[in-house]
């Protein structure tokens, strides 16, 4: 039985969705191309009709998950520029965030995993960190251009070091304090 284009694309859009997910979640060699197909509900044997490899994948997953969390700071912006840059601190230094990895920054869960990969996984990882750096600098104080785009590489360098951290110890108070503490380090507007 032919699958239509459009089930192909759905299938493929869900592949992708429960790929970011898991490879989130679990890392990118704590799950197999049979299991993450098995979490979509499709078969296995479908996997290489849409992706020529599991690194295929996780670029392809990589760069959809960052570009919903571009799009959610860039709705922070749109509410309100001047409070905007508090709200992106407020849900990235979250305990929700912490513990949360599935749903949670591909930077944070899946940087290592990238940075020992092949070109395709560490270019979607940087476009991702090139556009949320993009809506970052606007926000920063500074004299100029160069100015914001140092304080906005600082402080995203802050905001995935603190999660990073925050996950890693095994002391809750140490975790929180990584947490507050970086959050009242972001810069503020003049």
């Amino acid at each position: 039985m032919k699958v239509s284009r459009e089930q192909v694309a759905l299938n493929r859009e869900r592949i992708v969705e429960t790929a970011a997910r898991l490879f989130r979640e679990k890392g990118y060699d704590g799950i197999g191309v049979a299991d993450l197909m098995k979490n979509a509900g499709l078969t296995h044997g479908g996997f290489y009709g849409h992706f020529a490899s599991k690194e295929d994948l996780l670029a392809e997953a990589t760069s959809h998950a960052l570009k919903r969390s571009v799009e959610r700071w860039q709705g922070y912006v749109q509410q309100g520029a001047d409070t905007a840059l508090d709200k992106i601190g407020a849900g990235y230094l979250s305990v929700a965030h912490r513990d949360g990895r599935a749903k949670g920054c591909s930077v944070t869960s899946l940087g290592a995993d990238i940075s020992r990969l092949g070109p395709k996984a560490r270019h979607a990882l940087t476009e991702g960190v090139s556009a949320q750096l993009d809506v970052l600098e606007p926000l920063m104080p500074g004299a100029g251009d160069a100015d914001q785009r140092r304080q906005a590489v600082a402080t995203y360098a802050a905001l995935v070091g603190a999660i990073v951290l925050s996950r890693a110890v095994d002391d809750e108070a140490l975790s929180l304090e990584i947490l507050q503490a970086v959050q009242a380090s972001l810069p503020q507007r003049a």
